[in-house]
């Protein structure tokens, strides 16, 4: 990008015209156009729904609704963003700024939790410290409690267990940003502090937090999209969030169009929250770039005694209770129930989370193979901002997504059933809505920036110009990018594939609104266990989950054991 810019700011006689044929490119501007249009489509359809309706359910929403759905939404935000703050910018300040016992281990265990969808945690947690559970049953052998009035015990089932929760499984977005940051800060502003007299506790608390806190914020912010999103653990704990609001106005009211409204009012939450992460990325960059190389770092200071082990033990509990207890809880249900890795339900479950899960990652990886070599040939601003919108589906909620897919497929069937009524005399039926095709288009268009994102980054370590010069040996753009570029971008796009796969996988909010009938997925499968009060009855499934949660998570995390490949 560097080389392009310094290309149009001094220009010579021939670059303009340069310029001009390496812009005209209207079909790479109409595969962006489409896929942008596809991505903004149920946003689109959502506003439409939400202020073209009578309003008649407004005033209720609007007195009963509204202000508790909104009221502990933002209530769990600012209990989330607080939580992994505190937790993810300690635990990356400890393992950068210490030696203690097992720091290496810690270092990468510290993005285990990730492979934890909020969901299981949820679940898990609601197992482990309920009145059966393990805590609140040793609790009673220590101290020879009989009744739950002979004792206080937190509930889990709460804004704040609900908080607890998620944050125990969202920190690490904080906490790989902040280490990133506290590793490019390298040796020169601490070591100036320390040549200044400041003792390492006031150099972390006046030099290295203030220019690490634009990646602070934007961790926090991506931490409080997923905290939006999540729709599993909030209904499970009993949490009426604004997403669940979404969820029972559309079904159990039986009103679209309130469910529209609510959406339009946790769109604009959201769009707040982007605008934070924006603002904080370009900020990031600014300090990240003035940081020193990583493989300057400061000299850690070694803990000996009770305090190693103090800082063992503050490392590991988050550990524990992002990806400790789950494993723990499915782990010891799974055992007693070996036999349903046999069941027929189970495995047709599993066979199908693969092929959802395949299909969107082929589909995924596809279109934003396409968009990323059309912005490539065509260098325009107006395709910068259309590239920026199509990655917009990752902070669209699932439950806006699923709301706002299903009124535009409904709309498209309904259109094509009335011309195949008028001009060939039978009716289609519905063809795409209520069907699996619904599923792996929402996974789609959520997953999209996260297959961008990794196969962009691939193609920044290429040289600028490599396509180039095939296509002025007379190959055309098409097969350069096939014969050249794609080859090269073979551990890329691997990663983006498995990126959106996992995630797809994992992903509950838009799959439980948008599934045929007899559609289940291992996400779908545990909420429906969990739903009847059977949690132990999905730990397979749950387990499932989690190990194919894992192997991106440990691809990250083998290479966090390395200060200066993190």
């Amino acid at each position: 990008m560097t080389i392009f810019a310094l290309r149009e700011t001094v220009p010579s006689p021939a670059a303009p015209a340069l310029r001009t044929r390496a812009q005209r490119h209207p079909l790479a501007m109409a595969v962006a156009v489409l896929v942008a249009g596809l991505v903004l489509l149920p946003i689109a359809a959502t506003l439409v729904l939400a202020l073209s309706g009578t309003g008649a359910d407004w005033p209720h929403l609007a007195r009963y609704v509204l202000p508790q759905a909104a009221t502990t939404t933002l209530v769990l935000l600012l209990l989330v963003g607080c939580g992994t703050a505190f937790v993810g910018v300690g635990t990356a300040w400890l393992v950068i700024a210490y030696e203690f016992p097992l720091r290496r281990v810690l270092a990468w265990a510290l993005v285990m939790p990730l492979a934890v969808p909020p969901y299981l945690a949820a679940y898990a947690h609601d197992e482990f410290f309920h009145y059966v559970g393990p805590v609140q049953t040793l609790l009673r052998s220590i101290f020879g409690f009989e009744r739950p009035s002979d004792y206080w015990f937190p509930d889990i089932r709460s804004t704040t267990g609900a908080a607890l929760v998620l944050t125990s499984v969202t920190f690490p977005y904080v906490y790989l940003t902040a280490r990133f940051i506290f590793l490019m800060q390298g040796r020169n502003i601490a070591d100036v502090a320390r040549t200044l007299g400041a003792a390492p506790a006031r150099v972390f608390w006046r030099v290295l937090l203030p220019v690490a806190r634009p990646a602070i914020v934007a961790g926090v912010a991506l931490v409080m999209m997923e905290t939006i999103n999540d729709f599993g653990a909030v209904e499970h704990l009993g949490v009426r969030t604004m997403t669940l609001a979404i969820y029972s106005t559309w079904l159990n009211r039986g009103s679209l169009e309130g469910a529209a409204q609510i959406a339009v009012v946790m769109l604009v939450l959201v769009l707040l929250l982007i605008a934070a992460e924006r603002i904080a990325r370009r900020r990031q960059r600014f300090h990240a770039s003035r940081g020193t190389q990583m493989n300057a770092r400061p000299p850690r200071i070694h803990l000996s005694g009770w305090r190693g082990l103090l800082a063992t033990a503050l490392g590991l509990t988050p550990i524990l209770f992002g990806f400790g207890i789950p494993l723990f809880i499915f782990g010891r249900y799974a055992l007693n129930r070996l036999h349903q890795a046999t069941e027929p339900a189970l495995s047709k479950a599993f066979l199908t989370s693969l092929g959802t899960g395949f299909a969107t990652a082929v589909l995924t990886v596809g279109i934003a193979l396409l968009l990323i070599y059309a912005a490539r040939l065509s260098r325009r601003r107006s395709m910068a901002i259309l590239v920026r919108f199509a990655a917009i589906g990752y902070a669209m909620p699932g439950t806006i997504l699923a709301l706002g897919l299903l009124i535009s497929l409904a709309r498209f069937d309904n259109f094509i059933d009335a011309l195949a009524r008028e001009y060939v005399g039978f009716s289609t039926g519905l063809i795409l809505t209520g069907s699996a095709t619904a599923v792996v288009l929402a996974c789609t268009i959520r997953f999209l920036a996260l297959a961008e994102g990794a196969i962009q980054a691939g193609l920044d370590k290429l040289p600028p110009h490599l396509d180039e010069a095939a296509r002025s040996l007379g190959r055309s753009a098409p097969v350069s990018a096939a014969t050249v570029l794609l080859p090269l971008l073979k551990p890329a796009v691997l990663t983006a594939g498995i990126l959106v796969f996992v995630d797809t996988v994992k992903e509950l909010s838009a799959t439980i609104l948008l599934r045929p009938f007899g559609f289940r997925t291992l996400a779908t499968y545990v909420h429906e266990n969990a739903a009847r009060g059977a949690v132990e009855d999905g730990a397979m499934a749950a387990l499932l989950i989690i190990a194919t949660a894992t192997v991106p998570v440990i691809l990250l995390s083998g290479s966090l054991t390395r200060d200066r490949d993190a």
